[in-house]
């Protein structure tokens, strides 16, 4: 292009009518966005609290004002829901980027319960034994000083307590309200990476030992970047594939409904190519999210290094969040595509269902072995996917809640099991655990067995409804599949139960500390939503299912 010509066109735009008075101004809708504004609001008042509260007085800041805010968020999500805005008014909000609907809310709901009941976790101080006259939690005394110096020594002697721990909890559950409810695909990549970036920092403070949980967060940290990489790849494919990056015109492009369209785009519109490979990207930086097999590769090392308080949270939020943005986007993004990722998602099922139960007979660390039933939890939860009806999202949806706070419950029992060097987790130093305290032994067996999907427990009524899903939406074949690989698993499960009840203890065995009363409530609320799904699962399967409609 001449450089006459060029000039011509910026003396064109020039001369054109004043072009900032065309931007419209943001319309954004405060009270239907108001869960994550109030999370946010408060990851940015832990920030302050950071830089201006004295450091004896942090702690209790932080953890008041971490529980204020989740609770109010969650109140927020309630009467949202009373509203009417899961059913009736479910609407797209903030120009098209974040749905307010029966999926979002339900989601949201779940994330900040589990997160609160997490956050209980965070805050333990009592599990090690006071140092230098000061009670400890699970992070590290100074993240910033390397592992065994002497400035990490000062400041465990001075001590010094990492309470950056609550506003990055705060901010990845920000992330994950945005990621389940966003509405186009830079919403959902913002989201992404919001959320993941604490959780890269969370995996690297532990107190005891140091080096395995920094090792943990770089591999987590590497594989995560290279998911999004993924994921972002796939975004620019489908925004040349659809001159858009909303779900709704994605959607229609797919379907051939689309009825403006963009001469500038008409030429790749059309291209199939595109649409599959960034789909295929898009779904893979999901998949990796949610831990399934061959995307399952960081799962048991992050679980196994990072501080327990942060796996708990993190395998039950991350999923939860996960699985509620893979849903929107194969539901409301590519019906119109589902015979070509519908066979794919049957394998990529069958295979996480199979390897993670397999795989988890052959480990001894009790962090990892729930680290593999977690892939084979992502399988069974990837056969609701597939159904592809309203029986499927509200079976998801149900499976995800159940599942979330039987690992918060567990996670929290593993943080009890103490010896010299903190936490006990390989497996025969569990042995006899029921003689030596049958009532942890006996809640452990509890979330063993709701994990093993054994009738009334939690897990029984999710897996039921998510296998009776995938049934009636033509994948009966998946379900002998996902109840041979339950069976398989319950094999590991109870093992553990046998080990911890019917082996002797060994003399030089670990103890069990006494909790606050902050785990003990963790504790409590995974036995007792257990007990309850289990026991009368109805009401909650009928709430699932007012809430499985995804607003288009």
């Amino acid at each position: 292009m001449s450089a006459s010509a060029v000039h011509s066109l910026w003396t064109t735009a020039a001369g054109a009518a004043d072009p900032i008075a065309k931007i419209d101004a943001p319309k954004i809708e405060y009270g239907q966005l108001s869960p994550t504004l109030i999370v946010v609001g408060a990851a940015i008042v832990g920030v302050l609290v950071e830089a201006f509260v004295p450091r004896k007085h942090r702690y209790y800041a932080q953890l008041f004002v971490s529980v204020v805010a989740l609770a109010a968020a969650f109140a927020a999500v309630v009467a949202l829901a009373a509203d009417g805005y899961g059913t009736t008014k479910a609407r797209i909000a903030a120009m098209g980027a974040i749905a307010v609907d029966g999926p979002a809310l339900f989601l949201q709901g779940t994330i900040l319960l589990a997160a609160l009941v997490g956050l209980f976790t965070f805050a333990e101080r009592r599990l090690d034994p006071e140092t230098h006259g000061n009670r400890v939690d699970s992070f590290a005394a100074q993240a910033a000083s390397v592992p065994g110096s002497d400035s990490e020594k000062a400041a465990v002697k001075a001590g010094f307590t990492t309470t950056e721990v609550f506003p990055l909890l705060l901010f990845a559950v920000a992330g994950m309200l945005v990621f389940p409810s966003a509405n186009d695909l830079l919403t959902l990549f913002i989201a992404l990476e919001v959320f993941s970036l604490p959780l890269y920092l969370l995996c690297a403070l532990a107190r005891r030992k140091r080096l395995m949980s920094q090792e943990a967060a770089v591999k987590y940290f590497l594989l995560g970047a290279f998911a999004s990489a993924f994921t972002l790849f796939g975004i620019a494919l489908l925004y040349g594939y659809a001159g858009s990056v909303s779900y709704a015109t994605i959607s229609q492009v797919v379907d051939g409904t689309v009825k403006n369209v963009n001469p500038a785009l008409a030429d790749t519109m059309g291209n199939d190519a595109l649409l599959l490979i960034g789909t295929a990207m898009i779904v893979m930086g999901l998949l990796f999210k949610v831990g399934a097999v061959p995307f399952h590769m960081w799962t048991p090392d992050v679980y196994q290094g990072a501080p327990t308080p942060v796996t708990g949270f993190m395998a039950a939020a991350t999923k939860v969040a996960a699985f509620g943005a893979l849903l929107r986007v194969l539901y409301v993004v590519l019906p119109g595509l589902r015979w070509d990722w519908r066979p794919v998602m049957w394998g990529v099922a069958i295979i996480t269902m199979l390897g993670g139960a397999i795989v988890a007979i052959t480990q001894t660390d009790i962090k990892r072995l729930l680290a593999y039933s977690s892939i084979a939890h992502a399988g069974f939860i990837l056969a609701g996917v597939i159904a592809t009806t309203p029986d499927g999202v509200s079976s998801v949806l149900f499976y995800l809640a159940a599942y979330s706070f039987v690992t918060i419950g567990a996670f929290a029992v593993v943080t009890l099991v103490r010896d010299a060097g903190g936490e006990a987790t390989h497996l025969s130093k569990w042995a006899g655990l029921g003689r030596r305290s049958p009532l942890v032994a006996a809640v452990f067996a509890v979330f063993l067995l709701a994990f093993a999907g054994i009738p009334l427990t939690s897990g029984f009524a999710g897996k039921f409804a998510v296998f009776k899903a995938a049934a009636e939406g033509g994948a009966a074949p998946l379900v002998v599949v996902g109840v041979i690989s339950s069976a398989i698993a319950a094999f590991f499960y109870i093992r553990v139960i046998v080990l911890m009840f019917f082996s002797e203890p060994r003399p030089e065995g670990p103890t069990v500390a006494v909790p606050s009363p902050l785990t003990m409530t963790a504790i409590g609320v995974g036995v007792a939503v257990t007990l309850v799904l289990g026991v009368a699962p109805q009401y909650f399967l009928d709430l699932a299912n007012q809430a499985g409609v995804f607003v288009r």
